[in-house]
């Protein structure tokens, strides 16, 4: 017997009910349910807090809409973009509506957990994750992947303040490695020898009407002008990763863009050569600074740009102590950096 669910946000249902609807499974946080052409992902923030960290939950909305994170499977060792992870990377090209599910209590009198359903969600296009630092079921420190959502155009999410990011409760610095976090391409291991039925129409995943065209085709290329220069400083023998500053009392992370540990510079880039998007780099490496160890051993910050900003823009930057890195046809003008504070 076919049980029918109707996927309306703020219901409460379980596991085992959409399982029976859609042919998932019931035990796992990323359940895809490939002949429904469907992912489904449950998120629970207290399972996190057992271990000492909490990555899901609201984000604040950002300039491009509101913000869902989600903490990606593996429970020890570094987590992979692969596996039931490949299954969220690749949901829009594999024409998978992906739904988001969040604990909310037990049935009553009995162990099984209720959840309430968010929404439909699509993974960023331009960032589909952040690499955070969290300790494993093990105790040690890996590389979590934390997912960030939106929602699916036509979508109202039924999240409340309740699901909000919690605040951190202390001050602390990780280090973030690999710096470059443009993901490769993932192909979607075969989920149980299902396919998805070319007859049902998933067009809503594929669309985040919260960026503009435009504007992901700056935040790619600001992805990609980490990635190059990250290769370049490789060639050069320089070690480089990032960071993950949490502040106590405030919810989510900073997350600087690149740090070279053999030059001590820390680097904001931007996908724009414009004093509107080097004032806002200006502003967030005085932010970062403040955290980053060392600082005071003449640590150097620098602005990473895809090209050559104005006379006046370069003015700036110098009367802020803040160093210039532009990229030209033939790798990075302005690198080795020359100035050192005195």
């Amino acid at each position: 017997m076919t049980t029918t669910v109707d996927l309306v946000p703020g219901m409460v249902t379980t596991r085992d009910a959409i399982a029976a609807a859609f042919g998932c499974g019931t035990f796992q946080g990323i359940e895809p349910a490939a002949d429904a052409g469907k992912v489904f992902v449950y998120s629970d923030p207290s399972a996190g807090e057992e271990y000492g960290y909490t990555f899901d939950g609201r984000a604040e909305d950002d300039a491009f809409g509101p913000l869902y994170l989600y903490t990606g499977a593996g429970a020890k060792g570094d987590q992979k973009p692969s596996g039931r992870n490949g299954s969220l990377l690749t949901h829009v090209e594999k024409k998978r509506e992906l739904h988001l599910f969040v604990a909310h209590g037990r049935v009553p009198g009995s162990g099984a957990m209720l959840q309430r359903y968010i929404g439909q969600m699509v993974l960023d296009p331009i960032k589909p994750y952040e690499v955070r630092r969290g300790p494993g079921t093990d105790g040690a420190m890996r590389n979590v992947l934390v997912f960030r959502f939106r929602p699916a155009e036509g979508t109202t999410p039924a999240w409340t303040e309740a699901d909000n990011l919690p605040a951190a409760t202390a001050n602390a610095v990780e280090i973030v490695d690999p710096a470059a976090g443009v993901p490769a391409p993932v192909v979607l291991p075969q989920q149980s020898g299902a396919k998805v039925k070319k007859t049902e129409q998933h067009s809503t995943a594929e669309t985040v009407a919260d960026i503009p065209v435009g504007q992901r085709k700056v935040l790619r290329r600001e992805g990609e002008l980490v990635k190059a220069f990250v290769a370049h400083l490789a060639a050069a023998g320089h070690e480089t990763h990032s960071f993950q500053i949490t502040i106590a009392g405030e919810p989510g992370a900073l997350t600087p863009d690149l740090y070279d540990a053999t030059d001590h510079v820390l680097y904001e880039a931007k996908g724009l050569t414009t004093r509107a998007n080097v004032r806002m780099a200006i502003g967030q490496l005085a932010d970062y600074r403040r955290h980053i160890p060392g600082r005071r051993d003449l640590l150097r910050v620098a602005v990473l740009l895809p090209s050559e900003p104005t006379a006046d823009v370069k003015d700036l930057l110098g009367e802020e102590y803040v160093e210039l890195v532009y990229q030209t046809t033939d790798g990075f003008d302005g690198w080795p950096l020359a100035y050192k504070k005195p």
